[in-house]
C-alpha cells in the first residue's frame, strides 16, 4: 500500500467524465486556489480506474489534494488501528455495508452531521448516527441464460430454494462478503429459522461447488454449466463493453431479473465511506464526503463503473438503464453487518462452502 495516483481514465469511462465535467467543471475559483496546499488522506479498497477522475475533479473544484492509499479492506482497517492516534487517514472507503460495519465495530469512525449528505443520500443507505454513508448502490440479482430459462419462471429469492432449480444455480462461496450480506438480509427479513431453511434449499440447487468471482458465475451460466447466476449487476455491462466478440456474446446470452418485485424488492448493497475518528484534516474529510454525495460525483459512480447512484434522479449508464426500472429493498444496510455473524453460521450449517 502506498500513496498513488492510478492510471488515467480508461476509454470506457471517458464518456462519464465528460458528462460530469460538462455539468460543472470550470477554472478553479479564488477559494480553490487558496486551498491549494490542503490535503485529504483517503484509505480506499475500491479499485476502479474511474475513481481517479472522481478525485481529480474534487481537487479541481476545491483545491484540496486527495492522497489515495489503496489496499484490501481488512488490511486497511488493521493499518488504521495500528497507526493509532497518529494515523494520517482522514476517510476510509470500501465496498459492502458489512465491511463498513466491521470498521465501525473497531471504533474507526467519527460521526459526521451533514444536512447536505442527509438530504441527498436515502436514510436506508447510511448509518443512523452519521458514522458512514453509502455513495453508490449495487444490486445482487438473478441473471439467467435466455436459452434455458424465461423471466416468467423467476419470482423471488425465496423461490431459488425450490426443487425446480435443482442443479441449476451458480454462486460464489460463503466466504464472499456480498453473499454474506445477502444471507444477512434474508435473516433480517425471514428470521433465523426460515433463513436457514432457505440456505439449505439453495445449496441443494447448486450446479457446482462454489468457485470464482461473480464473473465466473455469469460465464458458467452463459456456457450452460448452470441456468442461473447470482451476481451484482455492474459486472454484466463489462461484457458488452469488451472488444472481444466472445465477451459480447456472453452479455447477449445473459439477462437480468430483479427478484421480489411484488414484495420487498431486490437486494441492494453499497459502496461507502466515513470520516476516521483520528482524522487530522477534518474539514477536508467532510468536504470530500459531501462531494461524494453531490450530483457530479454520483454521475461518476453511475456511469463510470456501471453502478447505481445512491442519490435518486442521477442518469444511469445506458446499458444499466437497459436492465429496466426496479423496486429495491428498503431495509437499512446497517443490518447486514449486525446479522453477519449469524449469516455465516447459517451458511456453514447449510453446507455452503
Amino acid at each position: 500500500m502506498k500513496f498513488s495516483r492510478r492510471s488515467l481514465l480508461s476509454a470506457s469511462s471517458a464518456a462519464a467524465a465528460g458528462l460530469a465535467a460538462s455539468q460543472v467543471l470550470k477554472p478553479q475559483t479564488a477559494s480553490a486556489q487558496r486551498n491549494a496546499k490542503r490535503v485529504v488522506n483517503l484509505y480506499s479498497s475500491r479499485h476502479y480506474n474511474t475513481d481517479d477522475e472522481l478525485y481529480n475533479t474534487f481537487t479541481l473544484k476545491t483545491g484540496i489534494k486527495v492522497n489515495l492509499i489503496e489496499g484490501k479492506a481488512d488490511a486497511l482497517i488493521e493499518r488504521i488501528k495500528n497507526e493509532g492516534a497518529r494515523s494520517p487517514a482522514d476517510v476510509f472507503m470500501t465496498v459492502d455495508a458489512s465491511r463498513l460495519w466491521r470498521a465501525e465495530q473497531q471504533g474507526l469512525f467519527r460521526a459526521v452531521a451533514s444536512a447536505e449528505i442527509n438530504k441527498r443520500i436515502p436514510e436506508n443507505l447510511r448509518h443512523p448516527n452519521g458514522l458512514w454513508f453509502g455513495f453508490s448502490k449495487r444490486a445482487r440479482v438473478v441473471m439467467y441464460n435466455r436459452n434455458r430459462v424465461s423471466a416468467a419462471q423467476l419470482s423471488t429469492y425465496e423461490d431459488l430454494a425450490s426443487s425446480k432449480w435443482r442443479g441449476k444455480i451458480a454462486i460464489r462461496s460463503s466466504g464472499n462478503i456480498y453473499n454474506q450480506s445477502l444471507m444477512a438480509s434474508m435473516v433480517a427479513t425471514l428470521g433465523e429459522r426460515q433463513a436457514e431453511q432457505w440456505a439449505k434449499g439453495l445449496v441443494a440447487n447448486f450446479a457446482r461447488k462454489p468457485k470464482g468471482n461473480d464473473r465466473a458465475q455469469i460465464e458458467a451460466a452463459a456456457a450452460g454449466i448452470a441456468d442461473l447466476a447470482i451476481a451484482n449487476t455492474y459486472y454484466l455491462p463489462r461484457y458488452a463493453k469488451d472488444s472481444d466478440p466472445k465477451k459480447q456474446a456472453i452479455f447477449n446470452q445473459m439477462k437480468v431479473f430483479f427478484p421480489n418485485q411484488g414484495g420487498r424488492g431486490a437486494h441492494i448493497n453499497i459502496s461507502g465511506a466515513g470520516m476516521v475518528k483520528t482524522a487530522p484534516h477534518r474539514a477536508e474529510a467532510i468536504a470530500l464526503l459531501e462531494y461524494l454525495a453531490s450530483p457530479l460525483a454520483q454521475v461518476f459512480f453511475a456511469q463510470g463503473n456501471n453502478e447505481y447512484p445512491a442519490m435518486p434522479g442521477v442518469p444511469l449508464d445506458p446499458i444499466v438503464a437497459g436492465f429496466g426500472n426496479f423496486k429495491s429493498d428498503a431495509i437499512n444496510v446497517v443490518r447486514y453487518g449486525r446479522y453477519n455473524a449469524v449469516a455465516v453460521k447459517i451458511m456453514d450449517r447449510a453446507g455452503w462452502t
